[in-house]
């Protein structure tokens, strides 16, 4: 099955062909979903990844904001259905769903797009609330080209010097989370809050940046909430033709406060590192 997959640039995921383009052209799609770092396991780099099972992450999402039974459909059919079944529903949107709802900035201009919104539909048609959720891996840094080509060719692991870029936890993953996860709170219809899915290892990141997890205390779900639902690899023995599968491995709810506060509250480097540097580099140390 991978082989046939490699051959084909086929997504097991998605059934269709990688979506991910390598940035040199010529090369076709990357098929590249997870790096495995020299010491640690195997990382989710594509969010598509996370998808597994037929979206079980969403399921998840619902599950733990409305309650279990309500199926998924797309937002754009949720009402028609709701209705035709007399029973409610949880409308999807987000890409191939119905479509990625914009949040505007306070300007009136541009917007930030959440991934999905999950809208519970009641069995009249109406809604009755929602959930915000945002689903994030990790950019790469470095190449696997020569990795990538191993595998195509001869399916042999080779070394490469790809990396993972755990800088952006800083300069856009959590700047993203506090931002969305105050202007969902003003929602009277958001009475959840924001979910934030991720691989686990780039949770550890983010929890790491914060100062540990007790600088997030645990909250019931309430508007204000951040809950932060982990993926990672089921430990087993892979099945030949199976797709690894994932299992969720931290579920946290915190508030987008208590994110914002620790994440105000770094830790500093010594004083003057910078002068030292400097002076070191210029010989004078």
């Amino acid at each position: 099955m991978a082989r046939r997959a490699a051959e084909q640039y086929r997504c097991p995921i998605l059934d269709s062909r990688c979506e991910k383009q390598l940035h040199t052209t010529g090369d076709g799609p990357a098929g590249v979903c997870s790096i495995k770092p020299m010491t640690s396991s195997p990382v989710v780099c594509c969010p598509i990844r996370l998808y597994a099972d037929e979206y079980r992450v969403l399921r998840d999402v619902a599950d733990i904001a409305f309650g279990p039974g309500p199926k998924l459909v797309p937002g754009g059919s949720a009402v028609p259905v709701a209705m035709r079944d007399g029973r409610p529903v949880v409308a999807v949107f987000g890409k191939r769903w119905g479509g990625e709802l914009r949040v505007p900035k306070k300007s009136g201009t541009g917007g930030y797009w959440v991934d999905w919104v999950l809208a519970l539909v009641n069995e009249r048609g109406d809604l009755e609330e929602f959930v915000a959720v945002e689903v994030q891996t990790i950019d790469t840094t470095g190449n696997y080209k020569n990795g990538r080509r191993a595998l195509l060719d001869t399916r042999e692991v080779v070394k490469t010097t790809v990396g993972l870029n755990w800088e952006n936890v800083n300069k856009r993953i959590l700047p993203q989370l506090v931002y969305k996860g105050q202007l969902l709170q003003r929602e009277s219809l958001c009475r959840k809050g924001l979910f934030f899915v991720a691989p686990r290892a780039v949770y550890n990141e983010v929890i790491k940046r914060v100062g540990g997890v007790e600088k997030l205390p645990t909250y019931a779900l309430q508007p204000a909430s951040v809950t932060f639902l982990a993926y990672d690899y089921l430990q087993r023995e892979p099945v030949d033709g199976d797709v690894a599968p994932l299992e969720r491995a931290v579920q946290h709810s915190t508030t987008v406060y208590k994110l914002q506060e620790a994440f105000n509250n770094v830790q500093l480097t010594d004083a003057d590192v910078y002068t030292h540097a400097i002076l070191d580099g210029l010989g004078l140390a």
